[in-house]
């Protein structure tokens, strides 16, 4: 295949979607690999390191491709001309834009509808990047307090550890718990499944959560949605754990829905003034009520930032980890004639979401139906 690497065109994104190691072993598998000039310098990534590992760059018109890899999430407009794309599509928020690849016979992988299996596994973007976004989270909720995250014992006197509280115990959340434990706050860590309070007390935190429910088969380890009811005892829960904390991240996710709302407003305002919520899930809404996303907001003496691009700030190691999500994936998916081999019966196929010119994921079509 003529794969061709595509340059992030999104604001504050500097991650590439195949680095220069990557690119090697798709060289010797018999593809071609071409990328635009620059493509991965944002990320540390220069022009010479990808010739040198067999990739062609070109500027002007990009060449016809059989498979454009991305980061994305990205439009039929910036990716053509291609007979393929794999990349972050947002399937399930934008099923229009899946229908628009279906109707120029398209394919299109996409990488958030990767299910999360053993076998899969390698494949999974999802996990790296939030894996990221854990990380560069507490770094940025730290840049942002106005206090020290670790016990520090001066000749001024000795000044006690800030606590800090992570919501939702997926990979952002446990990434976040272990390195602002590493930083040394007092750390806490809430979810509702009750699976997650051995793996939060792995890394030496205190679970909080509760009331535990227990998830449907299928979930791929996210939180279900609740009822009214339950959530409300959550809340109340949660509560006393908020007003105690000077950090809290918040990760909590439930997929193809809003994310759900776990600090209300008048648990912001039981903070102390110079507290900081950084909202992992800004992108569907929030899980704090007063989360504006995208931005930067005090209310009430309490910083809360929706930052949507965690994973970019880190964006030489992010673009690694991607890079070889989207080699397992393509090396998986690719016959013995070099071509994409998409079997209806096999699970991870199922993460073309357009293919033979419709809309091929039964979840997405649902999704474009409902918007329709």
């Amino acid at each position: 295949m003529l794969i061709r690497i595509h340059s992030e065109t999104r604001p504050d994104e500097r991650r590439v979607a195949l680095v220069p190691k990557t690119v090697a072993r798709l060289v010797e598998a018999g593809h071609r690999v071409v990328l635009p000039a620059g493509a991965g310098a944002a990320a540390g990534f220069d022009d010479e390191a990808y010739t040198a590992a067999g990739a062609s760059v070109f500027e002007g018109p990009a060449p016809e491709a059989d498979l454009v890899a991305a980061v994305g999430p990205v439009t039929i407009d910036d990716v053509a001309p291609t007979k393929g794309v794999v990349a972050f599509l947002n399937p399930l928020g934008e099923p229009a834009e899946i229908a628009r690849f279906a109707e120029a016979g398209v394919v299109a992988l996409s990488m958030e509808m990767i299910p999360r299996t053993t076998l899969a596994q390698s494949m999974d973007a999802l996990s790296s990047q939030a894996t990221a976004a854990g990380y560069e989270a507490v770094l940025l909720g730290a840049s942002m307090l106005p206090r020290f995250l670790p016990m520090m014992m001066t000749a001024a006197g000795t000044i006690p550890p800030a606590r800090a509280l992570v919501l939702g115990a997926g990979v952002a959340g446990l990434q976040a718990i272990a390195t602002v434990r590493r930083l040394g706050a007092k750390t806490a860590g809430y979810d509702i499944r009750p699976e997650a309070a051995e793996q939060i007390e792995s890394l030496g935190a205190t679970f909080v959560g509760g009331p535990l429910q227990e998830q449907e088969a299928g979930s791929g380890g996210y939180a279900a949605e609740v009822a009214e009811d339950v959530k409300a005892q959550q809340q109340a829960s949660l509560a006393k754990h908020v007003s105690e904390s000077d950090l809290i991240i918040t990760t909590a996710a439930v997929p193809g829905r809003a994310a759900p709302i776990l600090i209300t407003t008048e648990m912001v305002e039981s903070m102390k003034p110079g507290s900081v919520i950084i909202d992992l899930a800004a992108a569907t809404g929030g899980n704090c009520a007063v989360t504006s996303p995208g931005e930067t907001i005090v209310h009430h003496g309490v910083t809360v930032a929706g930052p949507f691009d965690l994973p970019s700030r880190t964006a030489g190691h992010a673009s690694e980890m991607y890079s070889r999500n989207v080699l397992e994936l393509v090396t998986y998916l690719t016959g013995d004639d070099g071509a994409l081999v998409l079997d209806p019966d096999d699970e991870i196929a199922s993460c073309a979401v357009a293919k033979d010119g419709a809309v091929a994921n039964e979840r997405v079509r649902a999704a474009l139906e409902a918007s329709s």
